[in-house]
């Protein structure tokens, strides 16, 4: 068996980038971008070869994501998710494509941009422009208690019992009969689908016996009993933002 030689393996990447580019282009803004920029700028990077996928802002809204088999993930909680610190490390082994199979974005749709970068560019650019795109999504991380109210909700009402990150073993766990469960991982246990509906009748109430046991409070209520009382309509706000913000930090499921 004969192997591609160097020559004709740049081509193929030249021809993967080159088709990743295009394709990015036709399915947001129907422009076709240059296959590399000279520029070494995170953001510029980021939204030449991120941004279709995962939004401008990095919650995983881009023009492409619908067409997915599995939509991108909200780059802007990974703090969240990792108990409040940036992954740093993990990100760019991600983005690069080490210790993770091709399948580890869910489908393969995410493209292994280190080898692709590196056809182009010589080792140095390709180490710069990545260094460059880690800490760009870094600074597009959301601030737990000021951009997101419910983050603040949860660490006020839940972490107590399901720890910051909400992986449970929060300070107060160790005193319930039963150990809280992780709630990180309602969407790897519901089919890739975040039960949202369900998650909201074990918050207000409607669904303790779900629960487990009646030591969660029945927030719905609790909430209409504060100080100054909250109006139903308020309450039911208040629990929809904690279930927004459990949905962001869900563990991604590979399919």
């Amino acid at each position: 068996m004969r192997y591609p030689t160097r020559g004709i393996r740049r081509a193929l990447a030249v021809a993967v980038l080159a088709c990743v580019a295009s394709a990015l282009a036709a399915r947001s803004e129907g422009q076709t971008p240059p296959i590399l920029i000279e520029s070494l700028a995170g953001r510029d990077s980021f939204e030449l070869y991120c941004s279709p996928c995962h939004g401008r802002t990095g919650r995983g809204d881009g023009p492409v994501g619908p067409g997915l088999t599995t939509l991108p993930a909200d780059l802007t909680r990974l703090s969240q998710r990792n108990a409040g610190v940036f992954p740093a490390e993990s990100v760019r082994a991600f983005v690069i494509g080490v210790g993770r199979p091709i399948t580890a974005h869910g489908t393969g749709d995410m493209p292994v941009w280190g080898p692709l970068f590196r056809f182009f560019e010589s080792d140095i650019r390709v180490r710069e422009r990545i260094a460059n795109i880690v800490t760009y999504i870094e600074s597009l991380q959301q601030k737990p208690g000021t951009a997101d109210p419910g983050a603040q909700l949860f660490r006020t009402y839940c972490a107590s019992c399901h720890g910051v990150n909400g992986r449970g073993g929060g300070p107060a766990s160790g005193q319930l009969r039963k150990v809280p469960p992780d709630l990180t991982r309602y969407t790897a246990r519901n089919s890739g689908i975040f039960p949202s509906e369900r998650v909201r009748q074990i918050i207000d109430g409607r669904g303790v016996p779900s629960h487990g046991d009646r030591e969660m409070p029945v927030w719905g209520d609790a909430f209409q009993s504060t100080h100054g009382g909250l109006t139903p309509e308020a309450a039911r706000t208040r629990i929809d933002a904690i279930v927004r913000y459990l949905e962001g930090i869900q563990e991604r499921v590979a399919q």
